[in-house]
């Protein structure tokens, strides 16, 4: 059975980074989708495991090749979903994380609308103002376009399947966790399993 796509998505600074970190050491058979992106890495950020950094030429090929489940400018920066990566996890049987924009959520959620999609939202603007702040990852300007860029990434909300408010980290990553354990529950991702019980029953009748 293949595994669900998950999509997380929030404006930024919403905290799903540390969701997500959060979320792959308790939940088992997760995986994860790195980003491709064009920005420059932050302080502590590893290549090909925080995200793909690449060049806009190699952007632009992967664009051109197809390799794309969708991509995105964001706040001057291209990002990108590896639908090679994607599909490799989840044919593995394994739930994958997408970790994107509002703007690339909507965009996988037209392609692929069994997508298990969740939305994170901070407990108030001045929160989010100030995780940004403590963040001190940004310019004052591209601080600035980051504030302004999420009074519309807050109202997309209602695209989405789920909503989790990250008012604090540990009960937040709890309800993340039962989405997922919960989704996986659902009949039709169990179809298999359950004919196979049915069967033994069947047998014993012989």
């Amino acid at each position: 059975m293949k595994g669900n796509l998950i999509i997380i998505s929030s404006p930024s600074g919403g905290g799903k980074g540390t969701l997500i970190k959060e979320i792959l050491e308790r939940v088992p058979s997760l995986g994860y989708s790195v980003s491709l992106t064009t920005r420059a890495p932050r302080f502590g950020e590893e290549n090909g495991r925080h995200y793909h950094f690449v060049t806009k030429e190699e952007f632009q090929k992967e664009i051109d090749d197809g390799g794309f489940l969708e991509y995105a400018e964001v706040h001057g920066n291209l990002y990108g979903t590896s639908r090679a990566q994607t599909e490799r996890i989840t044919a593995e049987g394994r739930d994958v994380i997408l970790e994107i924009d509002v703007q690339g959520a909507e965009a996988v959620m037209d392609k692929i609308p069994n997508a298990v999609s969740i939305f994170i939202l901070p407990p108030s603007f001045e929160t989010l103002r100030a995780r940004l702040v403590a963040r001190a990852t940004e310019s004052n300007d591209d601080l600035d376009i980051r504030l302004k860029n999420s009074h519309y990434e807050v109202s997309r909300y209602a695209r989405f399947k789920y909503v989790i408010v990250n008012d604090e980290l540990s009960v937040a990553a709890s309800r993340l966790s039962s989405v997922i354990v919960a989704e996986r529950q659902l009949l039709d991702r169990q179809v298999d399993s359950i004919r196979s019980i049915l069967d033994s029953f069947e047998r014993s009748d012989a």
